[in-house]
């Protein structure tokens, strides 16, 4: 038995059953075949939600497929539960792969296992016929010797790693091989690079363009002590089988190119096409940083539904951040799904796009402004009833009287109202229609800037002809009456041309009868709210005064 054997004791697939179990995909010219492979190693970050939208529109706007692979072989740090987490998260999104991994450890496709810890015997077969053709080796090398080898380097001021005359394990004669295997001493595998640091390549990124690197030296491990493989050589094999043709990645990555497409070039196989982005950052002190789940909320994916951002939303936030022309385009097709706009490669932000919540609070107000009432209504129910009860029984105490509220100025206007960016603000926006919630508004403290026995002669005035079934033509002309009748001008463009004359334009008026039907300052129609309120509800509060 050779050292080999006694690495992999157990029988392994042959590699040319492997390479004829994963047949070639049917595709014709154009479609592209790209994938989504997270590491459950935690929440769900915003900018992996980004890279897999940004993979799934490559593959679909080509007719081809998107397809998510769980990259588990890191199980020191795998969280449970994280795996299903992205895949309930894509779902919501509608970022649906057409094969991968699914829920509770199923699979959708020909080209499974989705989980690399599925996976492990096809690694091994691989592992072995480099280890047969001389093109790995064990390494004995211990996490010590590693710790000198590191600290002779930096004093040396050698760069950084295992390689060359570093690299311990590299020339070992077979016979030591076997003596320490026998001996048990702990081992990983690692490839035999054929590299020179000296030598430069070029390789081509679809969205930096050309790039050149130094060739890779650096005998990296590809298989662990736990004979699981490592990122680097399991998604070469995997990419390879499932026949991924365009890898979308965040340049983080970029560094690890040299050493993947050297990989690819050692195995004989054709590398995919590849793509690296740039994080989404976020000013710090006038600096730019990447998210960071640690420090901010909205790193998390999570945050997004807890605060009420529709997922429609959060889409076309980031189609804003991933192409500029977006922007452009959605004026231009406000009605279209964004599925329609076509993402390009070249567009992507070649520093970053910095994370703006203004930004994503006017593409949210848009979309929400887009619904009906009744799908508002039905959004807004689902979100607090996960996250606000006490919005949630306001929506369930009188749900015709809430759509009432939803409709003012979004049915049969033009310019759709637009106050809302998040469902966590409705609570706020409509309580003031409820008046166990409009009791604890100070009334007096908003009435503080008006003249109170004037204004409750104005109230009183109006009053005496409030009608609720005047059109909204009809209750202003009643309103300009009493305004023009206390001496304030029927405009603010009268009242500026002659000011001496007037104590205030009818806007003034008007907002008497606002803060006492709503306590605020400012609020839709108020015509419309009237008429929704009731008129027992509005001759309670104007009396108030």
């Amino acid at each position: 038995m050779s050292y080999i054997d006694k690495i992999f004791p157990v029988a392994l697939p042959t590699v040319e059953e492997i390479e004829t179990k994963y047949k070639n995909r049917s595709l014709i010219d154009g479609q592209k075949v790209t994938r989504f492979a997270p590491s459950p190693t935690g929440s769900f970050h915003i900018g992996g939600l980004y890279a897999a939208l940004i993979s799934q529109r490559v593959a679909h706007q080509s007719k081809g497929v998107f397809f998510l692979r769980i990259e588990d072989t890191d199980t020191k740090r795998e969280v449970e539960g994280a795996a299903d987490l992205f895949i309930n998260s894509l779902n919501m999104y509608d970022i649906n792969p057409n094969e991968g991994a699914g829920l509770n450890g199923s699979d959708i496709g020909e080209y499974g296992p989705y989980r690399q810890s599925q996976r492990k015997e096809i690694y091994q077969s691989y592992i072995k016929e480099l280890l047969i053709a001389g093109k790995a080796y064990v390494c004995f090398t211990t996490s010590e010797e590693l710790d000198e080898i590191r600290k002779h380097q930096e004093v040396t001021s050698a760069r950084m790693g295992y390689y060359g005359k570093w690299a311990k394990s590299r020339n070992l004669p077979v016979e030591i091989v076997e003596e320490k295997l026998n001996a048990g001493d702990e081992y990983v595998i690692r490839l035999k690079s054929d590299g020179d640091y000296n030598k430069k390549i070029t390789i081509k990124d679809n969205s930096k363009g050309s790039i050149d690197f130094p060739e890779n030296d650096l005998d990296v491990v590809i298989m662990k002590k736990d004979k699981l493989p490592t990122y680097h050589f399991a998604h070469v094999v995997d990419d390879h089988l499932m026949q991924t043709t365009d890898v979308l990645r965040g340049d983080e990555w970029i560094a690890s190119l040299p050493l993947h497409m050297q990989m690819f070039r050692i195995m004989g196989w054709k590398a995919p096409r590849y793509t690296h982005f740039a994080p989404i950052q976020k000013l710090d002190e006038g600096n730019r940083r990447k998210l960071s789940k640690r420090k901010d909320p909205e790193a998390g994916v999570v945050y997004y539904d807890e605060v009420g951002y529709p997922k429609a939303s959060v889409i076309e936030y980031l189609l804003n951040l991933a192409n500029s022309n977006f922007e452009d385009w959605r004026k231009q097709n406000p009605t279209l799904n964004n599925s329609e706009f076509n993402l390009t490669l070249n567009k992507l932000s070649p520093s970053g796009s910095l994370f703006d919540f203004v930004k994503l609070n006017s593409v949210s107000k848009e979309v929400i402004a887009k619904l009906s009432v009744e799908e508002m209504f039905d959004y807004v129910s689902i979100w607090a009833d996960e996250f606000d009860s006490e919005l949630k029984a306001m929506l369930d105490s009188d749900s015709k009287y809430v759509k009432d509220i939803f409709s003012i100025e979004r049915v049969g206007v033009k310019n759709v109202r637009k106050d809302f960016a998040k469902w966590s603000e409705v609570k706020e926006g409509i309580g003031y229609f409820f008046d166990d919630k409009f009791a604890n508004i100070d009334i007096d403290l908003a009435l503080e800037e008006i003249n109170r026995t004037e204004g409750k002669e104005i109230v009183s005035a109006f009053v005496k002809t409030y009608n609720p079934a005047d059109t909204k033509e009809e209750w202003f002309a009643k309103m300009l009456e009493v305004a023009e009748a206390f001496g304030y001008a029927k405009n603010g463009k009268v009242y500026k041309a002659e000011p001496e004359k007037y104590k205030g334009d009818v806007s003034a008026v008007v907002k008497i009868f606002r803060i006492l039907l709503t306590g605020k300052p400012q609020s839709p129609d108020l015509y419309s709210v009237m008429n929704v309120m009731g008129k027992d509800r509005v001759m309670k509060r104007l009396s108030a005064i």
